[in-house]
C-alpha cells in the first residue's frame, strides 16, 4: 500500500500555466496545467526528484514514447510532448480527462451490465492494440481507466509497460488484478497475463470491489495472492448476472495460462457475444494494426471483426447482430478527443515488487525503437519498463483471428470443352427435356387423373428469415409528467405473441442508452434535471429481431 505524500512544488515550464495538484504516487506527481498555445487544458506527470536515476529517467522516456506509439487509439490516453522542466525533471504532457477514473465511480457503486461490457470490449480492443505493436501493459485495472468527456474509457499508465523484447520480470504490480503468474518465483508475464487483467477489471466493476477481496475479512497482500493463486472465482452476487458472463469472466482469469483467451480480441468477442444475448447494443471493437497495410480484411466472423490502420468494427454487418439494435456508433471512429478521470490515490491498490530497488529499473532498452508489430493474433510473453504509474492516481465464443496477409489466389476457370464434347452434351440434354415432358404430360392420367387436366404444382412459399423481417417500430409515443418522473406511453402496431419492449433513458446525444425490458406499453423514468427527458423504445420479438427505435422527449 502507498503511503500518502505531499506532492512537489510544480515545475515552471514555458508555454504552461499551473492551476492544481491532481493527483501524486510513489514515481511521479500529476499536475494540471493550462496550455497557452493552443489554449486547453492539459495533466503533467513529472517525474519525482528522488526517482531521477539513470533507469528512472529512461523509464519514464520509455513510458512517453510508449504512450506516443498507441495514443491515437480512441481508448488510449493522448500525449501531447514531453520534456525536461528547468529544475531538471522529465515530464510528460497529456490530455486532461476531468471525470472520475473507473476506480472512483465502481467505489460509489457497482456498474450495470451493460456498461461493464462497454467498457470491457473498448479496453480490450486498447490492450489488442498495444499487443499487436509488441507492448504489454501488465498494469490493467480501473484506476488507470479513465473517462473521458464523451463517456469513453481511455487505458493510462504504462509505465510499466514494456515492449515484447524486453525480459526483466521485477517491476511493480497491483496485487488484486494480478495474474498467478506475476507470483512465481520467477516472475513472468504475457499476452494472457494482461487478459487476466482485463477480467479481473470487468468483475471489479460488476462486483463493486476486487475478485478475491473479501469483504468483512482480511484483505492483507500475502492473502489476496494465496487466493489468487488457489481459490476459484468467487460468484458475482447478483441476479441480473447471466451465467454466460461469469463463464466468460471465469476462463480470462484461469488460474493456468493456457486455459484462458488466447488474446484481447478473443476476450472482447466473448463480452459482444454476452451482449448479443442480452439484447444490448454491440459495442464496436476498435484495432490499430500496422501489420495490416492494405484494404481492410475481414475475419472470418460475417464482419464482426474488420483490421486496419486505425477502424471501428462494427457489428451492424454481422447477422447475429439482428438479435440487438445497432449501436449507435456505427461509423469507423477516429481518434476522438479524450478526457478522463481523476487522479487519485488507490488505497487498496497493493503493490507488490519482487525485484529490489527501483521496481523494474532496467526492463526497458531502446523503446524508442518500435519493434515491428506482428500479424497473428497471439503476441509471444513480454516483460515490462518501471512502474511510472497513475495506479496511485486516482462493454461469442471466442473465435481466433485470422489476418491474410495476401490476397486469396483468384480460382482458374475450367478448360473450355471440346468440339465434339460440346456437341454429345447438347443432344444428352435435348433428350432428357423431351423424357421431361412426355411423363409430365402422361403421368397424371397413368395416376387416374383427367388427361386434359393439366398438372397442378404444389403449393409452396419461400421460408422467412426471421432476422431480416421488418418489425414495425412502437407507435404513439408520448410523455406526461407525474410526481415520480415522466410516464411514457406507446402502442405496438403489429402486435405479436410475446412480444416485449426495450426502453432506454437517453442521458446524452452521443450516448449509447441503457436499456430495459418491459412487457407492457409503457414505463416511468426520473426526469431529467436538465428539464428535458428523453427515451428511446424498441419492440422485440420472441425470436430475437426487434424493431428500430422510436424517440420522445419531455417536455
Amino acid at each position: 500500500m502507498n503511503a500518502k505524500r505531499t506532492p512537489q512544488a510544480p515545475p515552471e515550464l514555458p508555454g504552461f500555466t499551473y492551476v492544481d495538484v491532481l493527483g501524486s504516487g510513489g514515481f511521479a506527481d500529476v499536475y494540471l496545467y493550462e496550455q497557452h498555445l493552443p489554449k486547453r487544458r492539459v495533466a503533467v506527470k513529472v517525474l519525482l526528484t528522488e526517482r531521477m536515476s539513470s533507469g528512472s529517467v529512461a523509464e519514464f522516456t520509455a513510458e512517453a514514447n510508449v504512450m506516443a506509439m498507441l495514443s491515437t487509439h480512441p481508448a488510449i490516453v493522448t500525449i501531447y510532448q514531453a520534456g525536461v522542466a528547468g529544475d531538471g525533471r522529465p515530464y510528460l504532457v497529456m490530455e486532461y480527462c476531468p471525470k472520475p477514473n473507473l476506480q472512483v465511480r465502481y467505489r460509489r457503486e457497482p456498474f450495470s451490465i451493460a456498461e461493464s461490457l462497454r467498457v470491457g470490449v473498448q479496453v480490450a480492443a486498447a490492450v489488442e492494440t498495444a499487443h499487436r505493436a509488441g507492448v504489454l501493459h501488465r498494469d490493467i485495472k480501473p484506476a488507470n481507466i479513465l473517462v473521458t468527456e464523451y463517456n469513453r474509457p481511455a487505458l493510462t499508465d504504462f509505465g510499466i509497460a514494456s515492449t515484447t523484447s524486453a525480459a526483466a520480470e521485477s517491476a511493480g504490480l497491483s496485487i488484486p488484478w494480478s495474474p498467478p503468474e506475476s507470483f512465481a518465483d520467477t516472475p513472468r508475464s504475457e499476452v494472457r497475463s494482461d487478459v487476466y487483467a482485463l477480467g479481473a477489471t470487468v468483475y471489479t466493476l460488476l462486483a463493486g470491489r476486487s475478485p478475491f477481496e473479501q469483504p468483512g475479512r482480511r484483505n492483507t497482500a500475502a492473502e489476496l495472492i494465496q487466493r489468487i493463486e488457489t481459490a476459484p472465482l468467487p460468484l458475482l452476487d447478483r441476479a441480473d448476472v447471466p451465467a454466460s458472463l461469469h463463464a466468460v469472466l471465469a476462463r480470462a482469469m484461469a488460474k493456468s495460462v493456457t486455459d484462458r483467451y488466447e488474446n484481447a480480441l478473443a476476450f472482447a468477442r466473448a463480452l459482444q457475444k454476452v451482449q448479443i444475448e442480452l439484447s444490448h447494443s454491440v459495442t464496436p471493437i476498435d484495432i490499430l494494426d500496422d501489420g495490416v497495410t492494405d484494404e481492410i480484411v475481414e475475419d472470418e466472423d460475417d464482419g464482426l471483426t474488420r483490421v486496419r490502420g486505425v477502424v471501428s468494427i462494427n457489428p451492424e454487418t454481422n447477422p447475429a447482430a439482428g438479435l440487438t439494435r445497432p449501436s449507435a456508433t456505427t461509423a469507423p471512429s477516429r481518434r476522438e478527443p479524450e478526457p478522463v478521470a481523476t487522479y487519485v490515490e488507490a488505497p487498496d491498490d497493493t503493490v507488490l515488487r519482487p525485484g529490489a530497488g527501483v521496481a523494474g529499473a532496467d526492463t526497458v532498452r531502446h523503446a524508442s525503437a518500435r519493434p515491428t508489430p506482428p500479424v497473428p493474433s497471439s503476441v509471444p510473453g513480454v516483460a515490462t519498463p518501471a512502474p511510472g504509474r497513475f495506479d496511485d492516481l486516482d462493454d461469442i465464443d471466442a473465435t481466433n483471428l485470422r489476418v491474410p496477409t495476401d490476397a486469396p489466389e483468384p480460382a482458374q476457370a475450367p478448360p473450355a470443352p471440346s468440339r465434339k464434347g460440346l456437341v454429345i452434351g447438347l443432344v444428352a440434354a435435348a433428350v432428357v427435356v423431351v423424357i421431361a415432358v412426355v411423363l409430365a404430360v402422361s403421368l397424371p392420367a397413368l395416376l387416374g387423373g383427367s388427361p386434359d387436366a393439366a398438372p397442378t404444382p404444389p403449393a409452396t412459399s419461400a421460408p422467412k428469415d426471421p432476422i431480416s423481417a421488418v418489425v414495425a417500430p412502437p407507435a404513439d409515443l408520448d410523455g406526461t409528467p407525474t410526481a415520480d418522473g415522466v410516464e411514457f406511453t406507446w402502442t405496438n402496431p403489429d402486435p405479436q405473441e410475446g412480444d416485449r419492449f426495450l426502453v432506454g433513458v437517453v442521458t446524452r446525444a452521443d450516448q449509447d442508452p441503457e436499456f430495459e425490458a418491459v412487457t407492457e406499453p409503457t414505463a416511468t423514468v426520473p426526469a431529467d434535471p436538465s428539464g428535458t427527458t428523453c427515451i428511446e423504445v424498441m419492440v422485440v420479438r420472441t425470436n430475437g429481431q426487434s424493431s428500430d427505435p422510436a424517440k420522445e422527449c419531455v417536455p
